[in-house]
């Protein structure tokens, strides 16, 4: 059965061990992996039988948004099993995030990865809301969602923007809300919202996350590890756990990101 990873974070190599670190220390969490290059996404992914990796970085300053587009694209050119999300940042102007998302385009990126948390804005704040109306249907955005101890990204600001912006694929990372699992129930309907798993199976008993999966539609989950937050091989075991049917583990791993994004 093919596994594509729809959540994976890279680095350049010379400043991966202090990004993994500081994850850990943001979420309190003991990173599985020492550093988050991409050697190690390929050692860690390949050997639990991932065969495709979503790869994407984030930019907490909107002069970084380029630099990481371009280290993202350098290696989706060198992994042909590498497919790459850009990065943008809310402060960008109109002009900015036009001509950004214009050139990902051009350059073969098949979707947009942001974090309310680490960059510090609400997923239905007006600085956002810029970036939905330029991007449109053209490509899909990727939310780190939810966190009990943060506003920015909580599980209802989602669910307005989906309901306002219809045009605009979304993702809700974390079973569309890490740490605000009853909320995401919420969700129910919305056609163009998607979820992934990661960061989720670890601490969500797997009775809720089967009855979210049954609820929302099987359809609209995508399989991710977070790396390097957890180990493949881990997350992989964990959801085998669920009690899932094997067709609608073969849409999970693969099939439904890959309707998605049309590859």
């Amino acid at each position: 059965m093919e596994i594509i990873d729809a959540h994976a974070h890279i680095y350049p190599n010379k400043i991966a061990e202090k990004a993994t670190n500081a994850i850990g220390k943001f979420y309190d969490i003991k990173m599985e992996m020492p550093a988050g290059t991409p050697e190690q996404l390929l050692e860690d992914g390949l050997k639990a039988g991932i065969s495709k990796f979503i790869v994407h970085s984030c930019a907490t300053k909107p002069e970084q948004v380029r630099s990481i587009n371009e280290f993202v694209k350098s290696e989706i050119d060198r992994h042909d099993n590498f497919i790459g999300f850009m990065t943008l940042h809310q402060d960008l102007t109109e002009e900015q995030i036009e001509n950004e998302v214009d050139w990902c385009i051009k350059n073969g990126f098949k979707g947009i990865k942001m974090h309310p948390d680490f960059q510090q804005f609400y997923i239905d704040g007006e600085n956002a809301k810029k970036i939905y109306k330029i991007v449109g249907d053209r490509l899909p955005i990727l939310f780190h969602t939810g966190d009990d101890r943060y506003e920015f990204s909580k599980p209802h600001r989602l669910i307005k923007m989906a309901k306002e912006f219809r045009q605009v694929n979304f993702i809700g990372a974390h079973f569309g809300g890490y740490r605000c699992w009853d909320e995401a129930i919420n969700y129910k309907g919305i056609k163009n919202v998607y979820f992934d798993t990661c960061s989720s199976l670890m601490f969500l008993d797997k009775n809720k996350a089967k009855n979210l999966i049954d609820t929302l539609g099987y359809e609209r989950f995508f399989f991710g590890t977070d790396f390097p937050m957890w180990d493949a091989v881990g997350e992989i075991e964990r959801f085998e756990k669920l009690g899932l049917t094997e067709m609608q583990k073969e849409h999970i791993y693969s099939k439904n990101i890959k309707n998605l994004l049309k590859i």
